[in-house]
């Protein structure tokens, strides 16, 4: 399956690249090496890996090691993970991204956010995947979009049904802190069923 550069090269077009979102609150930017004492912060944070804790980070080296894998990413695709700032002040409050994986056979883009406690419930979440999901639609729409939810998890639940994914319960699976419900936006239809 094509990589996001690999589309923009076939199209013609020049590499397509995008490291800067903004939303009237919120600035996403490419993680820099800046970002690798929040990145630990926030995984190592059991309120944030309540429903995830297979993320968790125990040391500041696995952090730097995180923040390698999403820079390469970066490099390979063109796209990731972005460092979420607000616009009114310096620091960083979480990440949201999109990472190219196979899913069910298919190349997908894999729906990411967790922000540090301190910001929760104030629609930040919701916000800075709203702006990567208008990103996604623009330049990457022949990818589907899938995002994993753990079923207590009942924000994440909200959020993506807020930006228009849907669930698809044949897609469930369990992974590896257990059972994931999946939510999709363009998934293939296949045997005349979703």
């Amino acid at each position: 399956m094509e990589s996001a550069s690999d589309v923009a090269a076939r199209l013609g077009r020049e590499r397509m690249t995008i490291d800067r979102l903004e939303t009237s609150r919120l600035i996403l930017r490419r993680p820099t090496v800046a970002d690798i004492e929040t990145i630990h912060a926030i995984h190592s944070d059991p309120r944030t890996l309540e429903h995830n804790p297979g993320d968790a980070l125990a040391s500041r080296e696995e952090a730097i090691e995180r923040f390698r894998r999403w820079d390469a990413h970066w490099d390979a695709e063109n796209i990731g993970y972005f460092s979420v700032d607000l616009r009114d002040d310096d620091g960083t409050i979480g990440f949201c991204g999109v990472k190219l994986v196979t899913f069910q056979g298919q190349r997908v883009l894999n729906l990411f956010y967790r922000f540090d406690p301190r910001w929760w419930g104030q629609g930040y979440a919701g916000e800075a995947a709203g702006a990567l999901l208008s990103f996604v639609e623009r330049e990457l729409s022949h990818l589907p979009l899938i995002a994993k939810v753990r079923p207590e998890n009942v924000a994440s639940h909200h959020i993506v049904a807020r930006l228009g994914m849907v669930e698809q319960p044949a897609l469930a699976e369990v992974g590896e802190d257990g059972y994931e419900q999946v939510y999709t936006l363009r998934w293939p239809e296949r045997d005349g069923s979703l």
